[in-house]
């Protein structure tokens, strides 16, 4: 199988170059011309691994050739997800598969609404990487891939090209509740760590508002018919605080990189959701309008 990935950003090119690493076939799309003569003016994607830097020359498109796309990962930013796929749509295959490598919830469905033919398997990352340059990746911390198509449990052949490649994964028939508790535990860290300008360690402190937002986290999971999602999530937020403890959550690098955040795939999703089961979450509602407010103080969109 022939990869494409679309989205340059950290986890997009740590997943690239380690495809080429293990000589897996891969092309990288650029969302322009101007972006592919940069790229290929540098030579390639650099992977940093302990402090070791290596340059791999993956082979990189525009977004608007014509070859065709057979297997797409896209690991754009959610808000970008509907867009990104829609530039490329003209290239998918009648058997397309797309692999969807994005944080919260919503932008899976409006893709996948986007691609009526393709086969859409969403995924959820725990992987730790992050840009210190164009076309730069940082592995900052090995994590692990959960895969999975709530519409066809039978798993892909090209997962051996993940085994290959390093990439630790798994496939299974849950995968949306998978992603309900990453979305659970991303609400009830990340919006925080902006409010109260700190590293999630510094969550420590407000204990009883981290265990507020867990109850009604819970109390939507149990609505959305994700028993599994919600069983012992207050336990589970304070290992990952503690796990996290000296680390600024993506939310927040976003914020303070003056970088549009993902607000309405995370909480703003969770409070959309509750309010079409008639659930009252007055913390959480209240906690996605203090992020609003403090995004917009800062010039940032609050969507």
């Amino acid at each position: 199988m022939h990869w494409h990935i679309l989205g340059a950003g950290s986890l997009g090119t740590l997943w690239a170059a380690r495809l080429a690493r293990a000589n897996v076939p891969v092309t990288l799309l650029l969302r322009n011309r101007q972006r592919l003569a940069s790229y290929r003016q540098g030579g390639g994607l650099t992977l940093v691994e302990q402090g070791h830097a290596s340059l791999y020359p993956v082979p990189a498109q525009s977004v608007d050739d014509t070859s065709p796309i057979r297997l797409l990962l896209l690991a754009c930013k959610a808000y970008d997800a509907e867009e990104a796929v829609a530039s490329v749509a003209h290239r998918l295959s009648s058997d397309a598969e797309v692999v969807l490598l994005q944080n919260g919830m919503g932008s899976q469905d409006a893709v996948a609404a986007r691609l009526p033919r393709a086969r859409c398997i969403p995924a959820s990352s725990t992987e730790g990487a992050f840009r210190d340059g164009d076309f730069r990746v940082v592995f900052a911390g090995h994590g692990h891939t959960w895969l999975g198509d709530p519409l066809n449990p039978t798993p892909p052949a090209w997962l051996a090209d993940l085994q290959n490649a390093g990439i630790s994964h798994e496939w299974t028939p849950d995968i949306l509740g998978r992603l309900w508790r990453k979305l659970a535990l991303n609400c009830a860290i990340n919006p925080l760590t902006v409010l109260h300008d700190c590293r999630n360690g510094g969550l420590l402190e407000h204990p009883a508002e981290v265990a507020t937002l867990c109850a009604e986290l819970s109390e939507v999971l149990h609505l959305c018919g994700q028993p599994d999602a919600a069983e012992h999530l207050a336990e589970d937020v304070q290992r990952v605080i503690h796990a996290t403890a000296a680390n600024y959550s993506s939310m927040h690098q976003d914020v303070a990189q003056g970088r549009r955040t993902e607000i309405s795939y995370l909480l703003g999703h969770v409070c959309a959701v509750a309010q079409r089961h008639n659930c009252t979450v007055p913390h959480l509602q209240f906690l996605l309008q203090r992020l609003q407010a403090e995004l917009s103080s800062k010039g940032l969109s609050t969507t």
